[in-house]
């Protein structure tokens, strides 16, 4: 295929024009990479290469004047706005920052199309006092300060200029408006050069100035890149401007009008695809990729266009691993990078002054994979420490000193995170500095595996040594909050360059790096209504009447540009593929867009559509099954001598695959630090509250004085158990402060019923208190020794009935106690799990002669203490009353043999742990 680049060059050629001679001037720096690529299919000597240059370079050069980046425009601007504003009316720079960047946007419009500034702004005046009826008399302060900041546009505009031309810099449109003014010098002393420009389509009124006074002085020749199609079709907007420009232009009244081309209406493959979501369209174009390596391996002349250049991570992790040379034009941004994440962690951290951090923020930013290597002193992981600590003593808010007693070793670090910032920009940049030195100090100790790690530290060396360049010499940066403002407006501009071959194997490249270049195969994505195009989007303050009556692009034009780019993509293509997200979403592109309707429409070539739809496998749920073995079998028996308590039974029976991770293989659950006090922790309270109430009372009968006298101890004991088990968390406000109030309040009422009882008149005699248990049970199937283990609430004497009892904060009710069929309790977790706890400390207590049957077990539950003592009771049947809540020796025994079966069956090589549906 012929590229229109080649076609310009070969035209020049034939024109018998000295090449070398010749000023190239293109849309982009890429495209002139390219022209020189061309160069030597034209020629068949050698010659000197031709200036090739960007049309921003060659207005640059022409102006006089350097480029600055927009954020040091912001800090110039930021120094008209003090002068020309009252102190009292001044927007802090961080307020500032958000409308003067519209404001600059505005200006940049209004100078490169040549608008007449003053005219322009007392024209958007005038309409800001028309609309807030200005000429009513009493005018609110606002209304005021609103009309005075629109009548001071044209000032601010007139001062900032000046103090950029005076330091012979300047933003894009001034330096557009200042090549003009300087055009006449320019071609005075350039009366010998000749200019080409090619390949451009939308001119601001400053460039087709310049354009076509060269033209008409004869020192210079222009190339359009634009299709018969497009360009003899009225409503097409792809020719849009260039129709203008042959219209408009006198230059054109007397001489040709270079191209208009036929290369459309050739045959082409183009498919379109509707793929669901950003990842789906990622994903398909690997696999059209890795169909097109097939056919040709190095996908030599073939390009992957962006339209949403938010895909260029996932599309190249979803690159066939069989592509060898690759070229990417856009950049890496910056803010995509793990360590943006890290400085916006600081400074989130520090832009409100506080003597003490949350401890999410502060597991954040040391759990970092740049800080973490840094907590590593000595061989040992001090992070892991620092987080671990935090998290085992529910530290909820940390300050800096808390942290070097935790981990004193690594006092320097903690410093710069946690201490040194002081709410000072200054020492909020330094710090950053430092902390960029230090970790590539540790990352240079193995270069050779952290080169890409480096690399990011380089850059982010770089932009924090601009914003320290910007603040010493403008000293707009008050706080550490307009510092991380500043921060994000830098990061989300910088990229970080890749380094290819920019004329081999496959391209990828965003929709406006595609400017002037031709390929053979063309895959482009994000082909939907506003991404491409991008649709109405009006980020300025000039309205959109007065741009349409100063000429000025509105959202109609910016259209037309995208048009232009997308169908002069298709010009020279052969093969086209055509990706679209088919779920249409507000925030990342609406519906199909309107090109490929219009592809469809203009029935000019054959079009293939599909919906792609991924393919998902139909997996069937399979549940987790551990099959035993010898050694499997060894370790159960290791667990069997130390003892199954009642809880790890009940959690063989609800899940035994749980009994698997946690009694065999040890796994425990990861308990971040308790912001809200646990039910398990308020339960251990309780329990130890009333254990320390009750151990003085062991074998001695209660009385009312007793349980009176208790009453007074109740904070002072629930406050020593919270510090005790909730370690330093704060019980002093919020939800922590009503959950220890009702903690109080469960004991006190648990005090009030005993009270109650004995007032009654019956007698309550304690006979143990957290009782210890392990007993040997006898199964002669098994040849190794079984044990129970378990720990009894209380033991009491209720009336001369002995009583087994648990305590339970949660709300059991009497049912939750009751069984009818034996076998199913060790079957149904839900509704008899609470059974079998009581029945085994029945078992246990029996066995070891610590109690004589017939006994009574059962709860307490605090949250239904009006219910009192729930007796475990054994039913006939589910719709019977007649309940027996004595536990005699049948009842042991029936439970036994059912325990038996279950721990046989946990002991059964043959038999797997298999999950249970929960």
């Amino acid at each position: 295929m012929t590229t229109f680049i080649f076609d310009v060059l070969k035209d020049l050629q034939d024109s018998k024009t000295n090449l070398s001679k010749l000023n190239f001037v293109l849309p982009s720096k890429r495209a002139g990479l390219f022209l020189k690529h061309q160069l030597y299919r034209v020629t068949n000597e050698t010659i000197f290469s031709p200036e090739i240059i960007s049309i921003e370079e060659f207005v640059e050069n022409t102006s006089q004047l350097k480029p600055i980046s927009n954020t040091e425009l912001l800090f110039e601007f930021y120094n008209s706005y003090q002068t020309l504003t009252k102190k009292e009316n001044q927007d802090a720079f961080e307020v500032f920052s958000k409308w003067a960047q519209i404001l600059l946007q505005d200006f940049n419009e209004i100078d490169r199309y040549l608008i007449p500034q003053e005219n322009i702004f007392n024209y958007l005046s005038d309409i800001q006092e028309l609309k807030h009826w200005s000429l009513e008399e009493n005018k609110t302060d606002f209304v005021k300060n609103y009309l005075s900041f629109w009548n001071k546009l044209y000032t601010y505009y007139t001062h900032f200029t000046k103090q950029l031309l005076n330091k012979n810099s300047g933003y894009q449109g001034l330096i557009y408006r200042e090549a003009v003014k300087n055009l006449d010098d320019y071609l005075k002393n350039n009366t010998e050069k000749q200019h080409v420009f090619l390949g451009f389509n939308a001119l601001n009124t400053a460039e087709e100035t310049i354009i076509q006074k060269l033209l008409e002085h004869n020192v210079a020749k222009i190339y359009w890149d634009i299709d018969q199609v497009f360009f003899n079709n009225p409503k097409h907007d792809a020719a849009l401007f260039t129709r203008q420009h042959k219209t408009r232009w006198k230059y054109f009244e007397k001489n040709p009008f270079h191209w208009i081309t036929k290369n459309y209406s050739n045959e082409k493959n183009i498919s379109i695809y509707g793929v669901p979501k950003n990842i789906g369209q990622s994903k398909y174009i690997g696999t059209l990729l890795n169909n097109l390596s097939q056919s040709n391996p190095s996908l030599q002349n073939t390009a992957v266009v962006l339209g949403n250049e938010n895909l260029l991570i996932p599309v190249l992790n979803s690159l066939p691993s069989t592509i060898e040379a690759l070229n990417i034009t856009m950049g890496f941004p910056l803010k995509s990078i793990p360590l943006a994440s890290l400085f916006e962690s600081l400074f989130k951290l520090h832009k409100n002054p506080s003597k003490s951090f949350y401890y999410k923020d502060v597991v954040n930013i040391i759990a970092h994979q740049f800080i973490r290597p840094l907590f590593y002193v000595d061989d040992t992981d001090y992070a892991s420490k620092l987080i671990e600590t935090i998290e085992a003593n529910n530290i909820i808010y940390l300050t800096p000193d808390r942290l070097k007693q935790i981990v004193p070793k690594a006092d320097t670090i903690i410093d710069m995170l946690f201490s040194n910032w002081q709410t000072s920009t200054d020492e909020a940049l330094k710090n950053c500095s430092q902390l960029i030195l230090i970790i590539k100090n540790d990352l240079t100790e193995n270069k050779a595996s952290n080169l890409l790690s480096l690399e990011y530290l380089f850059r982010f060396n770089a932009l924090f040594n601009e914003l320290s360049r910007l603040n010493s010499e403008y000293n707009h940066i008050k706080d550490i909050s307009a510092l991380f403002s500043i921060y994000k407006e830098l990061l989300s501009s910088e990229t970080l360059d890749f380094q290819g071959e920019p004329l081999q194997g496959l391209q990828i490249m965003g929709m406006l790096e595609s400017r002037v270049l031709d390929f053979e195969t063309v895959i482009i994505s994000s082909v939907n209504e506003g991404i491409l195009p991008s649709g109405k989007s009006n980020n300025s303050f000039i309205p959109f009447d007065v741009k349409l009556e100063n000429n000025l692009p509105t959202y109609k034009e910016k259209d037309a540009v995208y048009t232009y780019h997308f169908y002069r993509l298709l010009q020279r293509a052969k093969n086209i593929h055509i990706i679209y997200n088919t779920e249409a979403d507000v925030l990342t592109g609406g519906e199909k867009s309107r090109f490929i309707t219009q592809l469809q429409l203009e029935n000019i070539h054959k079009i293939k559509h599909q919906i792609i739809a991924p393919h998902v496998p139909i997996l069937e749920p399979k549940l987790n099954e551990v099959q035993k073995t010898p050694e499997l079998l060894n370790q159960i028996i290791q667990v069997a001598k130390q003892g199954f308590s009642p809880s790890s039974l009940t959690n063989y029976i609800r899940n035994p695959i749980d009994f698997y991770y946690q009694k065999i293989l040890k796994v425990k659950e990861h308990d971040d630090a308790e912001e809200t006090v646990a039910a398990n922790t308020l339960g251990t309270v309780v329990h130890n509250t009333l254990e320390d109430f009750y151990e003085p009372f062991v074998n001695t009968f209660l009385t009312v004085e007793n349980i009176t006298g208790l009453k007074a101890k109740i904070n002072e004991r629930v406050s020593h158990h919270f510090k005790k088990e909730y370690k330093e968390g704060d019980i002093t406000k919020g939800k922590n402060l009503i959950i220890f109030e009702i903690a109080k309040r469960y004991v006190s009422n648990f005090l009030d019923l005993e009270i109650q009882d004995l007032k009654a008149g019956n007698q309550i005699k304690i006979i143990a208190v957290e009782a210890e248990n392990k007993v040997l049970i006898d199964i002669p199937e098994l040849n190794f020794p079984v044990k129970l283990t378990g720990k009894v609430d209380r033991v009491d004497e209720y009336n001369g009935v002995t009583r087994i009892i648990d305590y339970k904060t949660g709300n059991v009710s009497q049912s939750s106690i009751e069984i009818v069929d034996w076998e199913a309790i060790t079957t149904d977790y839900d509704k008899y799990s609470k059974s079998f706890q009581v029945l085994t400390y029945a078992l246990m207590m029996h066995q070891s002669n610590q109690i004589q049957l017939p006994v009574e077990a059962g709860i307490i539950s605090f949250k239904n203490l009006n219910s009192g003592f729930l007796k475990f009771a054994k039913k006939d049947s589910s719709r019977s009353r007649t309940k027996k809540s004595l536990i005699t020796q049948d009842t042991i025994s029936s439970f036994e043999t059912e325990l038996k079966k279950l721990i046989l069956e946990i002991c059964n090589l043959d038999t797997p742990f298999i999950e249970k549906e929960v």
